[in-house]
């Protein structure tokens, strides 16, 4: 089989290094029997390892020539789409072991890397872990804590639903092609019981108070506030980068409650 050329359009850089690749999967510490999905499975530098230790695993790959190339391990069940038309609930009931939790890893094209941090937010529910390897700002961005430069939409919209840690650098030298950046492992582990069932209120509000972040929350959350009908106090004489993710939540649950 030729050897698969690096596609641009794809994102692809594919892990290389075999220590960094060990102290991946130790961080995972994949178990026999467990239900595990893999994305960008790319070459299968990690595929491998996990499936030893797993006995089974899924991958999700876009490219068609690595799909089939995939398709000729006997352990893997190959599903070749778009990360962000799969849906992970169905992947849960369709597993052999339907109690079990899905465990979710990859290392995520860094181009869509938030639209599929977003779309696994929506099963959440079904999922033990995630643990994924990320542009290294776009972790910092994950963990930072409020009244930081790296504190934004990202940070509240995942620390919700989720607690996360960054867990291990990786540098470009560890793929093939390197990349331009600095990358990281980060875990991530729904939280059992979240202050909010879903995102449909806290979503839209942190965003519009984002939208402006150099800008007091007079200016731009204010006004959102005022249309919502909103009754309460609220300090707005702040930016959004120094509003907890606590306080988002507690405002979003505020919005939920009947007004009369």
């Amino acid at each position: 089989m030729k050897p698969h050329i690096a596609r641009k359009r794809f994102g692809q850089h594919f892990l290389s290094d075999p220590l960094t690749i060990d102290a991946i999967v130790e961080a995972i510490a994949p178990q026999a029997g467990q239900s595990m999905v893999e994305i960008g499975p790319g070459l299968g530098a990690m595929t491998q390892p996990l499936v030893e230790r797993l006995g089974g695993l899924t991958v999700i790959e876009l490219d068609r020539d690595l799909a089939a190339r995939l398709r000729l391990h006997g352990q893997l069940k190959v599903i070749e789409s778009d990360v962000l038309r799969v849906d992970f609930s169905a992947l849960k009931a369709g597993a052999a072991d339907t109690t079990k939790k899905l465990r979710v890893v990859g290392n995520l094209p860094y181009n869509i890397s938030t639209p599929i941090l977003f779309h696994l937010l929506e099963f959440a529910v079904d999922i033990e872990d995630q643990h994924f390897m990320l542009q290294k700002e776009v972790v910092h961005r994950m963990v930072a804590a409020p009244d930081s430069a790296d504190f934004g939409r990202l940070s509240v919209m995942l620390q919700w639903r989720y607690q996360m840690e960054n867990v291990l650098a990786v540098g470009p030298e560890n793929f093939t092609p390197p990349p331009r950046v600095d990358s990281a492992v980060v875990r991530m582990v729904p939280l059992a019981a979240p202050a909010l069932a879903n995102s449909s209120v806290l979503e839209p509000l942190v965003q519009t108070a984002f939208s402006q972040r150099r800008k007091l929350l007079r200016h731009t959350l204010g006004p959102y506030l005022e249309k919502q009908g909103f009754a309460g106090t609220f300090d707005l004489q702040r930016r959004a980068q120094e509003v907890s993710v606590n306080e988002f939540v507690s405002l979003a649950q505020a919005l939920m409650r009947p007004t009369n």
